[in-house]
């Protein structure tokens, strides 16, 4: 595992108590998805660090996790999530499944953005009445409001006997609205700091790779999917230009544009050079080399297997992540190098 920079692993909140609200989908979904909809999940799930299952799609930890460790704070707690819960550092909107589109729908991104401001009006309205111990106006200014969105819309395009490049090309307009109307709804209700993801090389996950092809024209040099890859890329360059438009037209806000998508691909390229041997290949999945992933037969459904060591693995169940490729992806997150503009993850809370 790469350790954190060395300002990050150092480096505390000095001026005031971490609180960040994070939207998105299951690539940052702690548990929501358990909690919201009743989802069962068990080992191996979990089996890395947590040592049962958490609602988390990984073998441990997810990016939003060591983010968060960065900061000395506990782990963010699912907004659902009914028992146990601690929201004194924030709350995680985020559910696996979730797109932008459409919108109306559980869980969509707008409607983690509704969540959100009742949450927000409830915490208020409690401190009126002379409750302690809630986030108060200035404690949601001072929040960071994380978005790690767009991947099942992309991935919902290419779906379906209709589904392709091309429809992929038409709906990254309508999702860059989306993420673009909950920036400016956040911002409307006092939030000033602003932490964004873009999506990670979907042609590079074994679930799109096992997908039947006539020939393997379409891969690239290192085996990913160049039609869904170039579909990212497109939406990552519009999300870049949106990030910039917000900010020059919300003159006290401060969004941080980040780039995963660069960050993933390289650890993909350079995989021996990260301590993976199986780039392309799932670590829980069914139907062995080159992918090991059935859409029939998924981690934790009937006749899956398992690898014995996640650690040499990119892909966890052939869409996310195994908690070795999360730490690498959130180092580089916390080393400012992808970052637009280069700030660090704890920018929010410093002064």
């Amino acid at each position: 595992m790469m350790p954190l920079s060395l300002h990050q692993a150092e480096a505390v909140c000095t001026g005031r108590n971490p609180v960040v609200f994070n939207f998105g989908d299951s690539n940052s979904d702690t548990g929501g998805v358990a909690a919201g909809l009743g989802n069962r999940f068990s080992l191996p799930d979990g089996r890395v660090f947590f040592h049962r299952a958490t609602g988390r799609l990984c073998d441990g930890r997810l990016i939003i996790d060591f983010l968060c460790e960065s900061l000395n704070t506990t782990y963010l707690s699912p907004y659902l999530e009914a028992l146990g819960s601690n929201f004194s550092n924030g709350a995680n909107f985020a559910i696996s499944g979730s797109s932008t589109l459409p919108r109306n729908v559980p869980f969509a991104l707008y409607i983690q953005i509704e969540q959100f401001l009742h949450f927000r009006s409830r915490n208020l309205e409690l401190i009126d009445q002379g409750a302690t111990g809630f986030f108060g106006v200035e404690a949601f200014t001072n929040a960071l409001y994380t978005i790690d969105i767009g991947q099942n819309d992309l991935s919902a395009a290419f779906s379906g006997p209709n589904g392709g490049y091309q429809q992929a090309l038409e709906r990254i307009p309508l999702v860059i609205g989306e993420i673009k109307s909950a920036i400016k709804t956040l911002y409307d209700n006092g939030a000033r700091k602003f932490w964004v993801h873009n999506t990670g090389p979907l042609g590079c996950l074994p679930q799109k790779l096992a997908l039947p092809r006539t020939n393997n024209s379409d891969l690239d040099a290192y085996g990913c999917l160049s039609t869904y890859n170039n579909a990212a890329r497109e939406f990552n360059c519009r999300l870049s230009t949106l990030v910039d438009v917000l900010t020059s037209e919300l003159k006290d806000a401060t969004i941080v544009y980040n780039d995963i998508f660069s960050i993933k691909y390289d650890i993909m390229a350079n995989h021996t050079k990260y301590g993976f041997e199986y780039p392309l290949t799932t670590c829980c999945g069914y139907c062995g080399p080159p992918y090991n992933y059935n859409q029939n037969i998924l981690c934790l459904g009937t006749g899956y297997s398992v690898c014995t060591d996640g650690s040499k693995y990119i892909s966890w169940d052939g869409v996310h992540y195994t908690e070795a490729a999360n730490s690498i992806v959130a180092s580089k997150i916390l080393s400012t190098d992808y970052s637009k503009p280069r700030v660090y993850f704890d920018f929010f809370c410093q002064g």
